[in-house]
């Protein structure tokens, strides 16, 4: 008995240690991001099938399905598809869920047949939300819930009531209008706001081949990026990453770029750092706009530092906006297929390191990154195609290369935006002078567009206030200037 217990308490120990070095190496390894490919999703695509379109349209319709589809991962735990085609009547061609793969998705689609008959789009959008999206086996909770519905033609019943009742079910609706005969109207009643995010037209069914990037990033960005910043009269979706690392709480608050603005000073003592995955669960879109309004004095302007940067789970850079003042450099490093797993590229630049406050702003695409300084566009470097980025590591704010020390500055703005368009929204209207120097307008004029903007500046600040100023109050308020 005594010989048993001792062989069955060695087998024990041994099962305990072979149980623990697993863990241990799961605990190393590091966790690739969900990104747009992977993240959970149910997609229903909303497709007219009336006799306007015709079988030749109808069969590029299909391809354009296949070319989407094929940007995602297929399956329970990944994207699942659903199409429904409609005329007088919707018709389920693919339930939502019923391939777990891409080749067998793709060849379903391609067996579609073309139906003709009416257009009665209201019908289909309530018969999607009803029997597609109210029946999937993983529910409305922590899933996105897109449909696009794509016609050439004015529906035949209502639709804006079918339309607000899939989105109180948290239906994600786009709304693609082909040809001439569809109204703007009531493709806007079908789609979420903003209109410019969610609403297409396009002149042919040929030309829809031309939107499927375009497409593809909206629909990442519905499953990547669940927060939104108030701009102005809208919200875009994005990451602002000052507020998420609570830097109110963390820094002194000082004066920003121009009268009333507010910035915060970083010392060496605050620690700007939080795990990825509370920033980045799912990763990034394939496009978006990286923005920093920022300053730094002295020795720091002479320094390599980091303003932000992701990092793996041993702390090498796998993402990166890089400020070099001795070379006069800025690099940005992203994620690649490349053995190394990242790519650097780098842009001479000269009015970075000036002392003064200034806005820097990448356009990242997958297959290139252009800088701004001040909204002036300088030079645009190609790219590889990236990766997901490993979400099991930190991501960090000011910070030398290579070293956990912080960066002396002082910052106003820090942000991500999904959307790449945003990129011709956004302006360096907290930069003092820029709009003077992009709009050329002198003092009358800018007078005389901030009383009919019913622009007001305190009494005790007018007299003292120079055309760089006026600008920058104007630069506020470019609704009324248009």
């Amino acid at each position: 008995m005594g010989y048993k217990a001792t062989s069955m308490h060695c087998v024990l120990r041994c099962l305990c240690f072979m149980l623990l070095h697993l863990f241990s190496a799961a605990q190393d390894e590091d966790i690739r991001s969900k990104s747009c490919r992977t993240a959970p999703c149910d997609l229903v695509f909303i497709l007219d099938g009336s006799w306007s379109v015709e079988d030749v349209n109808f069969e590029i319709v299909k391809r354009w399905l296949v070319n989407i589809t094929t940007s995602f991962n297929i399956g329970q735990k990944f994207t699942q598809v659903g199409v429904v085609q409609y005329s007088d009547d919707p018709f389920l061609e693919i339930p939502l869920g019923k391939h777990s793969s891409t080749k067998d998705l793709i060849k379903a689609m391609e067996n579609i047949e073309y139906m003709g008959g009416n257009t009665n789009t209201g019908t289909a959008i309530k018969f999607a939300t009803d029997k597609l999206f109210g029946l999937s086996e993983r529910g409305p909770a922590g899933v996105s819930r897109i449909a696009v519905v794509l016609t050439d033609g004015k529906s035949q019943d209502e639709v804006l009531k079918a339309a607000e009742a899939a989105r109180k079910k948290g239906v994600i609706l786009f709304a693609i209008g082909v040809g001439s005969e569809t109204e703007e109207a009531e493709l806007k009643d079908i789609a979420n706001k903003p209109f410019s995010t969610y609403v297409f037209s396009v002149e042919d069914y040929k030309a829809i081949s031309r939107i499927i990037q375009v497409i593809r990033q909206k629909l990442c960005e519905e499953t990547v990026c669940p927060t939104r910043i108030p701009i102005n009269s809208r919200d875009e979706k994005g990451f602002d990453i000052l507020m998420h690392l609570n830097l109110a709480k963390k820094a002194k608050k000082t004066q920003g770029a121009f009268y009333g603005t507010k910035a915060y000073e970083v010392t060496s003592r605050v620690d700007l750092s939080d795990a990825t995955r509370n920033l980045f669960p799912d990763g990034l879109p394939p496009s978006y706009v990286f923005v920093a309004t920022l300053r730094y004095k002295g020795s720091v302007a002479m320094e390599e530092w980091d303003v932000w940067r992701i990092q793996t789970r041993d702390g090498r850079p796998q993402m990166a906006v890089t400020l070099n003042g001795l070379d006069r450099t800025v690099m940005f490093t992203t994620t690649s297929k490349a053995p190394s797993g990242t790519q650097t590229v780098t842009f001479s630049q000269q009015t970075l390191f000036d002392e003064k406050w200034h806005q820097l702003r990448l356009l990242v695409t997958e297959e290139d990154v252009t800088l701004y300084v001040d909204d002036l566009v300088l030079e645009t470097l190609s790219l590889e195609p990236p990766v997901g980025i490993f979400i099991n590591g930190k991501t960090q704010v000011g910070k030398y290369v290579s070293k956990e020390t912080t960066v002396p500055f002082e910052i106003q703005k820090l942000r991500i935006y999904c959307d790449p368009e945003q990129n011709n929204r956004e302006t360096a209207c907290e930069i003092p002078g820029v709009v003077s120097r992009r709009v050329g307008l002198d003092h009358a004029k800018l007078l005389f567009l901030m009383w009919c903007c019913k622009i007001k500046i305190p009494r005790d600040k007018m007299s003292s206030l120079k055309l760089h100023m006026l600008a920058n109050y104007l630069c506020f308020f470019p609704l009324c200037v248009l």
